[in-house]
């Protein structure tokens, strides 16, 4: 984005973002703590092998149930073929690194635009080591799962570093993905009768 693109932005608009929304959704959840709870949903089908199809439409948020969105959105999950798969899609272990990219870019974001502070660009690399030894059960030792993963940031705005150091340090403790990942969440697997 271009100096003179952004600052021909809408003075109630910060890297995007409708300030006044912004300055609504939190007064309100302050008011009323109950709106600040949400439930995601989605629902998953096998296709064949490694092939999966998850869907997502449906939320409660804000105290009522979401009607925003008209059709679902769909995502095939796959694997390579090293892992027995054709490439029908990116594997959920993939998949996680995308929703922890987004997630930190739009932590991010809103935080920045709530400091006043104008994004010039903003642009994530993910890398994520995993040892499938854990998830063959082949090694108790081999974690299953990601045993790490970096995110390099390359962001420009217009503060100081210390003042993106912060904000950084503060979007990794406020992104939901990244706390999900970062810190042990129950979840139950059952099956259905």
């Amino acid at each position: 984005m271009t100096q003179q693109a952004i600052n021909s932005e809408p003075m109630n608009r910060i890297n995007g973002l409708d300030m006044e929304s912004l300055v609504g959704t939190v007064e309100a959840v302050k008011q009323d703590p109950s709106l600040g709870s949400f439930e995601f949903r989605a629902s998953n089908k096998w296709i064949s092998g490694g092939e999966n199809r998850s869907r997502i439409k449906e939320f409660y948020g804000a105290g009522s149930e979401d009607e925003s969105r008209t059709a679902a959105f769909e995502f095939t999950n796959g694997e390579p073929p090293v892992l027995l798969g054709s490439n029908e899609g990116a594997n959920p272990v993939e998949f996680l690194l995308h929703a922890l990219a987004g997630c930190v870019t739009t932590t991010t974001v809103l935080h920045a635009a709530a400091r006043g502070i104008q994004i010039e660009s903003l642009s994530t690399e993910l890398v994520g080591k995993i040892d499938v030894q854990g998830l063959l059960a082949l090694d108790d030792t081999v974690p299953v799962g990601y045993e790490q993963i970096e995110i390099k940031m390359s962001i420009e705005a217009d503060c100081s570093d210390e003042e993106l150091d912060e904000l950084l340090a503060f979007a990794q403790g406020h992104s939901p993905v990244c706390s999900t990942v970062c810190r042990p969440v129950p979840v139950t697997v059952e099956r259905v009768r």
